[in-house]
């Protein structure tokens, strides 16, 4: 698929993104199906920037609501609980898994994440659009839940790029850096089920062409003003 053209998303029903059972249990219905159409979803191989995107879209793009996943890994640096993530135990991320309150799970380089599924569905049904920033295994169960959410793949300018910034992660340990230059290959790869493509040339550049997808169905246009 080339970068920014949105397509029609292949038959994905392969045996790598069928999930298990803990998987479809995010799946049970909860009352009427909110507009799925309206979720836009960001993923991308690790490295990419996703984080950084997501921030400079916040700042210079205050209307854009943006779902906070919770995770089993520690605080980084300047990381404040409830901001950049839910900070949660193992067993505390277990209950959510068992309750069926993650719209999507995942674990990736030892750690758990997820995303509430509540205040997503509550925005939705509300009629507002609402953006994940999720890794691929959760991108691919929230194409089986909501199959009409828009899927949005980041992609470094080249794999020598993302090779540069996955190994110059002065914040974690060499084995860790490796599972993620492995895992970053796989992802990579997996860029043809997404329906649109951005590369992370300029965060800038990108982020202005994310929020222009952020809007109700249809091609990209001029960015609204009120996203809230």
């Amino acid at each position: 698929m080339s970068p920014s053209d949105p397509g029609s998303p292949a038959d994905r029903g392969t045996e790598s993104d069928r999930g298990s059972e803990s998987d479809r249990r995010t799946e049970s219905d909860r009352g009427p199906k909110p507009p799925a159409e309206l979720l836009t979803v960001l993923s991308g191989p690790s490295g990419v920037g996703k984080s950084s995107l997501v921030t400079v879209v916040q700042a210079s793009y205050p209307g854009v609501w943006v779902s906070v996943s919770v995770t089993t890994r520690s605080p980084r640096p300047g990381e404040t609980d409830g901001v950049q993530y839910h900070f949660v135990d193992r067993s505390a991320y277990d209950r959510l898994v068992a309750d069926g309150a993650l719209l999507e799970h995942a674990e990736f380089a030892g750690n758990c994440y997820g995303t509430p599924a509540e205040p997503v569905r509550e925005r939705l049904a509300a009629g507002l659009p609402a953006l994940l920033e999720i890794e691929l295994q959760g991108a691919r169960q929230v194409r089986r839940v909501m199959p009409e959410a828009r899927l949005v793949f980041l992609a470094p300018p080249s794999v020598a790029e993302l090779e540069q910034r996955l190994t110059g992660r002065a914040t974690e340990v060499d084995a860790v850096r490796q599972r993620r230059l492995a895992q970053a290959q796989v992802e990579l790869a997996a860029q043809e089920e997404f329906d649109v493509v951005i590369v992370n040339d300029t965060v800038e550049r990108a982020a202005a062409e994310l929020v222009r997808w952020l809007q109700p169905p249809g091609p990209p246009g001029p960015v609204s003003p009120t996203l809230s």
